[in-house]
């Protein structure tokens, strides 16, 4: 297995990857019984020296249930009958989610709603209500 390039600058080395095969659940014919296609990415995340601590981070959060306790991100993919694109797709999916990672999310600057603003919602519905309130019996 070779090292998997996510950008110029990270590039995750080959002893961080831990693939398995399974056999794929699902149509198939006597295929599925035979042969193992689904494939079980493992990157060991926590331990990598290509990840930042806040990259980690928001990996973490990204990846969701696929994260370990151990801190391994876990990726399992058995879209197609042959194995060798079942592997690339589950690299693709590990890059995309590092890559996504990499992107520092901006900050939420507060705001506040405006005196004239306030001002302008309190009489539309005093206007919205006096509507309503013609739309009774007349006495």
């Amino acid at each position: 297995m070779d090292d998997l390039r996510i950008n110029d600058d990270i590039t995750i080395a080959a002893w961080e990857l831990t693939e398995s095969f399974a056999r794929a659940s699902g149509p198939g014919g006597q295929n599925v019984n035979k042969v193992s296609t689904a494939v079980e990415l493992r990157f060991e995340a926590e331990r990598s020296p290509a990840l930042t601590g806040p990259m980690k981070t928001r990996l973490r959060r990204l990846a969701g249930q696929r994260w370990t306790k151990e801190g391994a991100l876990v990726i399992f993919v058995q879209d197609t009958r042959s194995q060798a694109r079942n592997r690339e797709l589950a690299r693709e999916r590990l890059a995309e989610l590092v890559r996504a990672a990499l992107v520092v999310p901006k900050r939420r600057v507060k705001t506040r709603v405006s005196a004239n603003q306030k001002r302008k919602r309190v009489d539309a519905k005093k206007k919205r209500g006096e509507v309503k309130a013609l739309r009774g019996k007349i006495e």
